[in-house]
């Protein structure tokens, strides 16, 4: 009888580390999309370009913690329905909540137009300050986040902030918290 239990003890702990794995190790990868350009490592900051390229919008009212489920449902749909794949990462503007999924060059062809609280916005290559970080995506993140990067761009002379801050996230809402990645951006130009 007691060997019976450890047996059963044996398989369901592994039942369990093969779903811990699941979860932890082998969804993230099945789930990897194409990124529209490379992540800022965490607590790196630097200026990059990024790609012009077709972006799919979706609006809301006040902030953008206050509406995110409700803007990423639209997008969501257009893509799906689309047979459009996922990329990352996902855009948000803050204070005028908003969220842009963007779309590879090799699924453009099956942007159809705005539809359904979505439009479609084509948006050139441009410069960001950019500062990596790892966590949750909270405001208080972002806001700790976006203090850091703001005083390093106060700190460079050669180029000056032309936008608002804005954050960017790389995961989905499965990954646990502390494997999440995400940065805040800032417009940018030289001076």
């Amino acid at each position: 009888m007691e060997r019976l239990v450890f047996v059963r003890t044996c398989v369901i702990c592994s039942m369990r580390c093969f779903l811990l794995s699941f979860v932890f190790i082998l969804y993230p990868a099945l789930m990897s999309a194409e990124n529209a350009f490379p992540p800022t490592a965490p607590d790196v900051a630097e200026v990059k370009t990024l790609p012009a390229g077709v972006l799919l919008k979706s609006t809301g009212q006040g902030s953008y913690f206050d509406e995110s489920n409700r803007l990423f449902r639209p997008l969501f749909r257009y893509i799906s329905s689309r047979d459009i794949a996922m990329t990352t990462p996902v855009e948000t503007t803050i204070e005028s909540a908003a969220m842009f999924f963007w779309v590879a060059p090799s699924e453009v062809a099956k942007v159809t137009g705005n539809a359904d609280g979505v439009e479609v916005i084509r948006v050139a290559e441009r410069q960001v300050a950019s500062l990596g970080e790892r966590g949750g995506y909270s405001q208080t993140n972002f806001e700790k986040t976006r203090n850091k990067l703001l005083a390093w761009l106060r700190e460079q002379p050669e180029i000056m902030a032309t936008g608002e801050p804005y954050v960017v996230y790389w995961n989905g809402p499965f990954t646990p918290w502390f494997l999440k990645r995400y940065e805040v951006h800032v417009p940018v130009q030289r001076r």
